[in-house]
């Protein structure tokens, strides 16, 4: 890009901040966080902009950067918890680590010993979170194959460490909700 094209986006830019301004207030509906979404949007924009071909609508592609980074933003809240007042941050405590070593530990002779099949099966679907339909193609085998396979691993598993139940696993006997279940 030449100094005379980085001048006139600078100006185009600038002269679409209000339309990114009413557009990030319609999704988040917050001007505060409407303003941050549009700064975003912009330093974003202007990190990319020897992406941006100069013959298309900057309108259009300033439009999806913003709309892409709510989105993204909105993924990442999902897993947040709001604590104005610090009552969740009180009850956090850090436990020991040893318990949760011998038990990967454990696991991890236990997981050896599963078939390879069955290893490749827990790993693609616990681990890596495909579905069983993904990993079955890439395994090349019928979907219902995979689940028998993860449920039989998951089994092996269970037998292998002696568990009966949820309630045997961690330091506290309890699940961690955030967690992969396997």
């Amino acid at each position: 890009m030449t100094a005379g094209q980085t001048d006139d986006m600078q100006a185009q830019l600038t002269s679409l901040v209000p339309n990114l301004r009413a557009f990030a207030r319609s999704l988040c509906g917050a001007a505060d966080q409407a303003d941050d979404l549009v700064q975003e949007t912009l330093v974003k924009a202007w990190k990319s902009r020897a992406s941006f071909d100069p013959g298309s609508n900057l309108k259009a592609w300033l439009f999806t950067i913003l709309r892409n980074t709510y989105l993204s933003e909105l993924r990442k809240r999902k897993y947040e918890v709001q604590d104005h007042d610090g009552e969740l941050a009180q009850q956090l405590s850090v436990k020991d680590g040893q318990t949760g070593h011998m038990d990967l530990v454990d696991f991890m002779k236990a997981f050896a010993l599963l078939t390879p099949e069955q290893r490749e099966a827990l790993v693609l679907i616990g681990a890596e979170g495909f579905s069983y339909d993904d990993a079955a193609l890439m395994c090349g085998c019928a979907v219902g194959t995979m689940k028998s396979r993860v449920n039989r691993a998951r089994g092996k598993l269970a037998e292998l460490m002696g568990v009966t139940g949820a309630e045997e696993f961690g330091s506290e006997h309890a699940p961690n909700p955030r967690a992969r279940a396997v």
